[in-house]
Order: structure tokens, then sequence, then C-alpha cells
């Protein structure tokens, strides 16, 4: 992605500097991000609907779970200032899609999901929450 070029020199960037909670650019969600066995994983921790169900998800057997504790971003490698290979998972329409994110600052989460290849994906941005 070469993103990470924004916070000046990639080696500035730590891979735990992604850990803690994250607001979502709709602001109806907020995420923990955390290691997980060398890798990087998020779930949701709060929503505006906090009983809001799984409708959409391609397993039957996960539609009654709740969507609150459910890790949508799953299997990130961190390399090169980046969080990258993993899998983030749409509700609203039950599909996973590839992912990288990057930092933009130390505040701001960029994320990107895609279907084959980065360039045909779409790009959101996440605040960290502070309490």
């Amino acid at each position: 992605m070469g993103a990470a070029l924004l916070l000046g020199n990639q080696a500035s960037i730590n891979k735990d500097d992604i850990f803690g909670t994250w607001l979502t650019q709709d602001q109806d969600g907020k995420f923990e991000i955390y290691e997980r066995d060398g890798k990087f994983f998020g779930k949701l921790v709060w929503g505006k609907n906090p009983n809001k169900l799984d409708e959409n998800n391609p397993n039957p057997k996960l539609r009654n779970r709740k969507l609150v504790g459910s890790e949508i971003l799953t299997e990130f490698i961190f390399d090169n200032g980046e969080w990258v290979d993993g899998k983030i998972y749409d509700p609203r329409d039950g599909d996973t899609y590839s992912c990288n994110m990057w930092l933009e600052d130390l505040n701001t989460l960029k994320i990107r999901g895609y279907v084959g290849i980065s360039l045909f994906g779409k790009t959101v941005t996440w605040t960290r929450f502070k309490e």
C-alpha cells in the first residue's frame, strides 16, 4: 500500500500501535483490535443496536448470534508497517472480503476491503476511541 509512509519512517510503526478500541467511520460501532497467536483480530465490542443479530451470515447456525462480541477482522499479519492479508466480514451482506489496514497516524486507522486485488475495493476510516 505504501500508506504507512504517511507516518514518516515505516520502521517507526510498531505492530502494537494498532491495539485498542476504534470507532467506525459511521460511528455506529466500536472494535477492539488485539493479537492472538501472532495474528491480529478485531471484534465488535459496542454497537448502536446491541441486540442486532448476524441474520445475513451464510452459516445458518450463526444467524441467531449477536453481532456484538463477534470477530469481524481476522488473521492479519504485520508486514512493513501495515497489517495485511486479513479478512473483514461485512454483516450487512454476509460476505467476507480480503483486507489490509494501515495507520494514517496513531489515531486514524484506514481499512481497505476488496475482492481479488486491492484496486477493486473500498477504504473506510476509523478513529481511535478514548474514554
